[in-house]
């Protein structure tokens, strides 16, 4: 390892080269930080996307965790109804001693047909609590009407599409038609009392709500199909779930975090992820190419500087250091310079607003912003100091190999 003494000599003899040729080293910088500010902008307005449809699909339809009896993701869907949980139980007492835990509102899911004049359609339903939904679904957004407004009314909301497909509006009556848990038909009568709309828009054209009493009477059972929990942050979704599922008799219950259910949000992170990773390795080579090309310059400019110094002692390993400090401060420099810029304008351009167009799979646009967030930014600076140290590697060895004979005879 290089004394303190030889490392702060480099440092001082880099940053005299950078000044000799000022012009040519704000160049550098400027593209360094150029391309770190791009960086920014595109990952942090994929950071955005993440977020927004993280937090909208926990707080519109899935929650943090959700607790169901075994098997019941997997076998379900032919018959929910032999993995209800019950209505009230000693462990909704664990469950709400859980670190970070919010609310748990009990949720029947059920499906049928569902008519209005001569249209009926398909859907996919579920009972909820309406006071305990409250929080759980702030990211349900009314398109028309009002929620729920108690557990008993015999009212619902209908998703947009679903809505549309009936051509009903709040007010109007609908019919739920479905085969109850003891096989026989059932049906219940129910006002529209609004219409909202999620960030799914095939979820939209085929789901409702009811309150969770006129659900149990339609089906003809007691209890829920999941327990949904809420928890005051994302982040402790992990360490709660770890907790359940260690809290919980695991025979009778299955805890389940949002990730294991949210499918179109997971592939989309994968798909977003990859256009980032591409974004980098393309900013990442142009500042190789660009930092490579000017170190090259550098060498040739100074190669007599470089024989003498050779001549009077001086190893190779120094001169390659000393040509790698100078790309190292190049990179320090611009990385420093463009997540600085790269933060205000994000701030700026966050405060004014994005207008997006609806995306693939919604059916409203958004307002869109750039989230820069400390790892992303840690993440930009260090790619501009790792690209502008592999930028000098090749010239930084190549004048460490020069010929002493040779380089003093450069200009002659």
């Amino acid at each position: 390892m290089l004394p303190i003494a030889g490392v702060l000599r480099d440092l001082r003899l880099a940053a005299r080269n950078l000044l000799r040729n000022r012009q040519r080293t704000l160049v550098a910088v400027g593209t360094v930080a150029f391309g770190i500010v791009a960086f920014l902008l595109a990952g942090g307005f994929i950071q955005f996307i993440f977020h927004d449809m993280r937090e909208t699909t926990i707080h519109s339809q899935l929650g943090h965790i959700q607790i169901v009896r075994p098997g019941y993701f997997d076998k379900g869907i032919a018959d929910p109804y032999a993995f209800l949980l019950p209505g009230q139980s000693p462990e909704q007492k664990v469950v709400e001693k859980t670190t970070g835990f919010a609310s748990l509102a009990p949720r029947l899911a059920f499906s049928g047909l569902i008519s209005h004049d001569e249209a009926t359609i398909a859907f996919v339903g579920e009972g909820v609590d309406p006071e305990r939904e409250e929080r759980l679904s702030s990211s349900l957004t009314l398109v028309e009407g009002r929620k729920l407004a108690s557990a008993t009314e015999r009212a619902a909301i209908l998703g947009e599409g679903l809505a549309r497909s009936l051509g009903v509006h709040p007010g109007d009556q609908v019919i739920l038609l479905a085969t109850a848990a003891t096989g026989s038909a059932s049906a219940v009568e129910v006002t529209v009392a609004g219409i909202f709309a999620t960030t799914s828009q095939e979820y939209d054209e085929r789901a409702l709500r009811i309150p969770i009493t006129v659900a149990r009477k339609l089906m003809k059972v007691s209890g829920a199909t999941a327990w949904v929990i809420l928890l005051d942050k994302t982040e402790d979704t992990v360490a709660a779930a770890s907790h359940l599922a260690s809290s919980l008799d695991a025979k009778n219950f299955e805890v389940v975090p949002w990730t294991a259910l949210a499918d179109f949000y997971n592939k989309t992170v994968v798909l977003f992820s990859k256009q980032v990773s591409v974004v980098k390795f393309i900013i990442g080579l142009l500042i190789v190419l660009t930092i490579s090309n000017t170190q090259m310059m550098c060498v040739l400019e100074r190669t007599t500087e470089i024989g003498t110094s050779l001549a009077i002692g001086r190893r190779g390993h120094d001169v390659m250091m000393l040509f790698l400090t100078e790309g190292a401060l190049v990179g320090l420099l611009g990385g420093v310079v463009g997540v600085v810029v790269g933060y205000t304008l994000a701030t700026l351009i966050s405060a004014i607003g994005i207008p997006m167009p609806p995306p693939p799979g919604m059916a409203h646009g958004f307002i869109g912003q750039i989230l820069v967030s400390p790892s992303l930014a840690f993440d930009a600076f260090s790619l501009a100091v790792l690209t502008t140290l592999v930028a000098s590697v090749i010239p930084a060895w190549k004048a460490s190999r020069m010929s002493i004979v040779d380089a003093l005879r450069h200009n002659q």
